[in-house]
């Protein structure tokens, strides 16, 4: 063979090469550069931004001026609303975790059967799932009101009334009372399908057992939801973590300070006192508070999944 067929040839297969990685492995490149664009430029960047913004001093009129850690030892040292926000936000995470996993786990093993009464049930806890958390506030806020229908079927048990967005011993229940309503459908339906793929053969043998119905729930049903229980833990806490419209919308952080929760804390402070700088430090907290709750989930829980 030839030098001048050997090119030619070598040729070919670069041009065939070419064609193959134009026709069959750029276009699912093509197909996800959107989405991986949409990523770097508004979760990316803002959160790589935000990190560098902790160590400057800002307020948008002058320029940013470099301060190192001291925003940091602002937030631990001096400011007390922001240990206040801290507190707040893991009280209010706590309890939306446990309500949710609690009344989602009561609710999906009281719908397992297959009814007409338990299929228009799914539908009808599912709706609130559906509503945008800005209308199911307000709707809260009237029901909660002094003068509310709460109220008012406490007093037709004689009941007294309470003082549920104005008081701060009942302000932040309020708050979880509303997240609840609002998610249990959702986490109730994973929950519920999960169960309707556990084999009936297993609660066969555990009857034949004479296993109770206790026994089989903690020992049975809870272990083979563990996957599911798993994965509605790490997405409530993350979704706590960052609560806002609910208590925008509610208490505006107050009686008080009874339920300034971190975001509503870098929001407001970052919207009245201009020091951007500080605002984004306390966002950096924030950050690492959820990937170190991410860490201990998947280091440690992970391993007591029980994975099908």
């Amino acid at each position: 063979m030839t030098l001048k067929s050997k090119k030619e040839e070598a040729g070919g297969k670069k041009k065939k090469g070419l064609r193959s990685f134009l026709s069959n492995k750029l276009p699912p490149y093509i197909m996800v550069a959107p989405a991986i664009i949409f990523f770097l430029l508004f979760t990316v960047y803002p959160i790589v931004d935000m990190i560098i913004l902790s160590f400057y001093e800002w307020n948008v009129i002058q320029p940013r001026k470099w301060v190192g850690l001291w925003n940091y030892k602002y937030l631990f040292d001096i400011q007390i609303d922001f240990k206040i926000a801290l507190q707040n936000t893991i009280v209010y995470t706590v309890s939306e975790v446990f309500f949710l996993i609690l009344f989602a786990l009561i609710f999906s093993v009281w719908l397992q059967k297959d009814s007409k009464v338990n299929a228009v049930l799914q539908r009808i806890m599912f709706f609130p799932h559906l509503c945008a958390m800005l209308a199911v506030s307000v709707m809260f806020s009237w029901l909660m009101d002094e003068n509310g229908l709460f109220n008012m079927v406490l007093s037709f048990f004689h009941l007294p009334g309470l003082r549920w967005l104005n008081s701060s011993s009942t302000a932040m229940m309020s708050v979880v009372i509303v997240s609840v309503w609002k998610s249990i459908g959702y986490q109730t339906l994973i929950l519920l399908s999960a169960l309707k793929t556990i084999p009936a053969d297993i609660y066969e043998a555990a009857a034949l057992d004479n296993t109770g119905p206790v026994r089989k729930f903690f020992c049975i049903t809870i272990p083979l939801l563990s996957p599911q229980l798993f994965f509605m833990l790490i997405t409530i806490t993350m979704s706590s973590f960052k609560v806002f419209d609910s208590v925008r919308m509610l208490t505006k952080g107050g009686p008080g300070k009874s339920t300034v929760v971190l975001v509503y804390y870098i929001w407001s402070y970052a919207q009245s006192n201009l020091k951007y700088g500080v605002a984004a430090a306390a966002g950096v907290v924030l950050l690492v508070i959820l990937l170190i709750l991410t860490f201990f989930y998947f280091r440690i829980l992970d391993k007591k999944v029980h994975y099908q």
